[in-house]
């Protein structure tokens, strides 16, 4: 399945979860032949992901919805900004009304979130990761809105990289064997990252030849005594309990990386509200 496919099963899902046999409250109450213009607010400061998906939501009800959007995924707005006008069907607004800005609030939660994060590392060589921490289902929506806040993706799933973590390294028999056992089975045009909780496990990772070494929970001193000793022959990432006070902190120790899992995993929703107009 294409992304674009996956995208529009997502919405399909969520509009089946929502209308299901259909919406006995408006369907009861509004004319089919009543039309009606919407204008969606920004009640917030923040920035913008999930405005495309916001429209597919009400063209998927009624393909002649218009829709005339004044931002774009990735714009910073203010409090007050007008960011979508929709024109048609009184009952598709209604309808659909939930569900459009369930994804366009969610996601531009995610890429406000994260452009905190890129702000607080202006200045410094490192980047800001997401996990796969994110909502079942809503990963590439996630991931995209991760990208619209400023930040890098990491992996998508398990299958499009190799992370080898302490349960991994416990059956496998430590670090090099694990390494070498994959080594031996994926193309070399997968990455391998190693997570790793002590110097003697840097090192040991480092012997192994892994691509990327996950610096785990570990104290600033810690990771900076690592990345020294790394010295450029792995890409670093700094993992666990990376907030935002934190982070500078840790990017100064010369980490390329920091994994966030709090820009997904306890997003708080970005303020957007909408107002339906009835036509005359």
């Amino acid at each position: 399945m294409t992304e674009d496919q996956l995208i529009k099963s997502i919405i399909k899902l969520a509009i089946e979860e929502d209308i299901a046999g259909g919406d006995i409250t408006t369907n009861s109450l509004v004319p089919e032949s009543i039309k009606a213009t919407a204008e969606m607010t920004m009640k917030a400061d923040g920035v913008i992901s999930g405005i495309d998906i916001a429209i597919a939501v009400f063209k998927e009800l009624d393909k002649d919805t218009v829709c005339t959007k004044f931002v774009n995924d990735g714009d910073k707005v203010k409090r007050g900004d007008k960011i979508l006008k929709v024109e048609g069907s009184y009952r598709v607004l209604l309808s659909a009304e939930r569900s459009s800005l369930n994804f366009l609030q969610r996601l531009s939660g995610i890429a406000t979130e994260t452009s905190k994060y890129v702000s607080a590392l202006e200045n410094t060589q490192t980047k800001v990761l997401d996990t796969r921490k994110t909502v079942p289902g809503m990963r590439m929506l996630d991931k995209k809105a991760v990208k619209d806040g400023g930040g890098t993706n990491h992996r998508i799933g398990l299958y499009d990289m190799v992370l080898i973590k302490d349960n991994h390294i416990k059956v496998a028999g430590g670090i090099l064997n694990a390494v070498g056992q994959i080594k031996s089975i994926v193309p070399p045009s997968i990455k391998i990252e190693v997570e790793v909780t002590s110097m003697e496990e840097v090192k040991e990772a480092i012997q192994s030849g892994a691509d990327i070494i996950m610096l785990d929970n570990m104290t600033t001193a810690q990771m900076a005594e690592a990345v020294k000793f790394i010295d450029n022959r792995a890409k670093t990432e700094a993992s666990g309990n990376m907030s935002l006070e934190r982070i500078k902190e840790v990017a100064q120790t010369g980490v390329d990386f920091i994994s966030v899992g709090a820009l997904t995993h306890s997003v708080k929703a970005l303020d957007i509200s909408m107002n339906i107009v009835v036509e005359s």
